[in-house]
């Protein structure tokens, strides 16, 4: 797939102490469609922990880029060094609301992930495929089909349709041989844990289980938890930050 950006536009953010730059971009997907995303990129890698990484980062079915929540995951990972990248789907850029075809969701992943492998920044780093929900579930279904990735990142992994625990959404992941962390709240109505835990067990050293308690599928937790979604998103991140820095990042 061919990619091109548009002129960057920059602005410099300071997060943990570590800068970062955030640059809109334009990504080909076809001869007739181009999608927005963002590269967030930190100012100097050496010595923090995902220096050796460079992650995509694709939306949920309900949301596009711009959510607050994977926003923040791709922020959060780039202060800590690693080069990140979030991007639209086709429907979201076009402004639609219905979620495109198989085909035409993973098109345009596979393009955002040749984007982020082809840029200058990312050389010599490991390449990390994930996303919120859907954008995870299209990343797996990508490198089960054999695309080149170091890494698997599931925020929130729709393992079934919420009421629909019977009808999994597992069994091309058999097909993956990269390491996979699945983030999970332990309230998530499309990922029912006594469901997911064999799936993972089948997955045997592959797959990693992050648990956020009290967490949904959006990571929204009660107050009752006696914390916020501020506290449970900064859970996540240091999750994921753990686990690339000790699974993928050595590979970068």
């Amino acid at each position: 797939m061919s990619a091109s950006s548009s002129r960057p536009k920059q602005a410099g953010r300071k997060v943990m102490g570590a800068q970062y730059t955030r640059r809109k971009v334009r990504i080909r997907v076809d001869a007739a469609t181009m999608v927005s995303g963002v590269l967030a990129a930190p100012r100097a890698a050496v010595g923090l922990p995902l220096a050796g990484v460079a992650v995509v980062l694709g939306h949920g079915a309900g949301a596009d880029m711009t959510n607050a929540f994977l926003s923040a995951v791709h922020e959060g990972l780039a202060a800590r060094g690693a080069l990140v990248l979030k991007f639209n789907f086709a429907y979201t850029e076009a402004g639609r609301k219905a979620p495109d075809a198989p085909a035409r969701l993973v098109a345009a992943y596979r393009a955002a992930a040749a984007w982020l492998a082809a840029q200058p920044a990312a050389r010599g780093r490991a390449l990390v495929l994930g996303g919120k929900s859907m954008g995870g579930r299209i990343a797996s279904h990508l490198v089960a089909l054999g695309d080149p990735a170091d890494g698997l990142l599931f925020l929130g992994y729709p393992l079934h349709p919420a009421g629909r625990p019977e009808q999994l959404r597992d069994e091309h992941l058999a097909a993956i041989r990269v390491p996979m962390l699945f983030v999970a709240g332990t309230r998530d109505p499309l990922c029912d844990l006594a469901l997911l835990r064999p799936v993972l067990k089948r997955l045997g050293r592959r797959a990693t289980l992050a648990l956020i308690e009290d967490g949904d599928h959006s990571f929204h937790v009660r107050k009752s938890s006696g914390r916020d979604d501020a506290a449970a998103t900064a859970e996540v991140i240091e999750a994921c930050a753990a686990w690339l820095a000790r699974k993928v990042g050595a590979r970068g």
